[in-house]
């Protein structure tokens, strides 16, 4: 990942107690910055290439940014009560435009600190090639941790070892200079987050796990489904057909293949064109024996799920979940190691973008602890990301602030496709908000 931008992903919190002048407030953040760093010591390294070309971090203690901003004339509200995303959020965050590969040369982490009239944002932008999602936030909470308590207080420490399939010998090469990103900068976008509750979770849910013998189902009202999703252990004979339980989808899976299903309509594609779906996901329990799952580093991989938008948009919702779901169970040990063997052949940047118009890539995850943190004035309100690898198609799930299940997303598309997405109605049902 040298070729993609930094991680940037932040917290907006409510203005801490009155009492607590900016001054005090800076001193505790970087001195609580300082003591996380002492556990995890290659965000203040950078990153070297030797004389046979391999790259590796050194923790040579050059130390990272630590920056504030003031934004006073921006409010909490103007952060949230947009429909869209406002181009402000993107001043919140350090390093913009950066790629990982320039870790040789500049800080691999900064935290910038953003004052607004009634608020703060915290927000870190953190070397994409040495951290993924999980030690991302490993360490934005035990930063918060810090803040309030102390090194001492802060676990769970981060895991070094480097004993791992993904620890690789290979040499990546650049013959036409350092890296870039590989997909445009200037394409207009647009960026909403979407809501989904707890219970319109549960209801898309128990709507894709109804197998029915009778297609006519999918055009029932969500309270049949919502009953007979309850009585899924048994075999149902009616109207409908007959209905059994089969394969679990997980809710992850069930949003996914909604957002799939509605994307692919809105983007208006001929029937046999062919569209894919990449799911991030976490390789620490899929290895064999497992990673530590506080493993520092970048343990990801892309998992894609090919279907024709033909299939996609006329096959029921069940169907679009059955295939990312497969691809999802299929992706073990082996096929972990599959992978980086492959990617030792050829070592190449992993290319993110969306490269035929047909792409989806969802990034992040719900259940990243990402409202675990408290740096002594509360929970966040908010997690935002900065203008870090977006494209058309780029999807970032977040855990919604209530939890228990709920979760955000954070969608990136073209205008047009957007707009398509607004008015499309099996998806914007299950928007939390939203009055049909």
């Amino acid at each position: 990942m040298l070729s993609c931008h930094y991680i940037q992903k932040g917290c907006l919190f409510t203005r801490p107690l009155d009492h607590l002048p900016t001054d005090s407030l800076l001193s505790l953040l970087k001195t609580g910055l300082s003591r996380t760093l002492s556990l995890f010591p290659p965000l203040a390294g950078r990153l070297t290439t030797d004389s046979a070309g391999y790259v590796y971090v050194t923790s040579n203690d050059a130390g990272a940014d630590f920056l504030h901003a003031n934004a006073t004339h921006i409010h909490v509200r103007d952060v949230l009560s947009p429909a869209h995303v406002p181009d402000s959020v993107k001043d919140f965050f350090a390093f913009n435009g950066a790629v990982s590969y320039d870790g040789h040369f500049r800080p691999v982490l900064a935290v910038q600190v953003t004052e607004l009239a009634d608020g703060v944002f915290v927000g870190c932008s953190v070397n994409h090639a040495i951290t993924d999602g999980t030690s991302f936030w490993n360490f934005f909470n035990a930063f918060a941790e810090s803040c309030r308590g102390g090194v001492r207080r802060v676990s769970p420490r981060p895991d070094f070892r480097r004993d791992s399939v993904l620890i690789s010998q290979a040499v990546l090469r650049f013959p036409d200079g350092s890296p870039r990103v590989t997909f445009a900068l200037d394409a207009p976008l647009r960026e909403r987050i979407f809501s989904f509750s707890r219970e319109s979770i549960q209801k898309l849910k128990s709507r894709v796990n109804i197998k029915s013998i009778d297609s006519s189902i999918e055009n029932e009202s969500i309270d049949l489904i919502e009953l007979m999703g309850k009585r899924s252990n048994d075999s149902l004979k009616g109207n409908f057909g007959i209905l059994t339980k089969t394969t679990e989808i997980s809710s992850f899976q069930s949003l996914c293949a909604l957002l799939w299903r509605a994307v692919t309509r809105a983007r208006k594609f001929p029937a046999h064109k062919t569209t894919t779906f990449r799911m991030a996901v976490n390789c620490r329990h899929r290895l064999e024996p497992e990673l530590d799952p506080y493993y520092f580093g970048n343990a990801i991989q892309s998992v894609p799920t090919y279907a024709a938008a033909g299939e996609v948009t006329c096959r029921d919702l069940r169907w679009c979940a059955e295939q990312l779901n497969k691809n999802v169970v299929a992706h073990d040990d082996k096929t972990v190691r599959r992978v980086v063997e492959d990617w030792e052949r050829d070592p190449r940047c992993f290319p993110l973008g969306n490269f035929d118009g047909a792409m989806i890539t969802m990034g992040s995850s719900p259940r990243f602890p990402m409202y675990d943190n408290n740096f002594g004035w509360g929970r966040p309100v908010a997690v935002r990301s900065g203008q870090a690898n977006k494209f058309d198609g780029k999807i970032s799930a977040f855990p919604g602030r209530e939890g228990g299940g709920s979760v955000d997303l954070e969608v990136v598309l073209a205008p047009e496709t957007m707009v398509g997405l607004e008015l499309d109605s099996e998806f914007m049902q299950y928007v939390s908000g939203f009055v049909r």
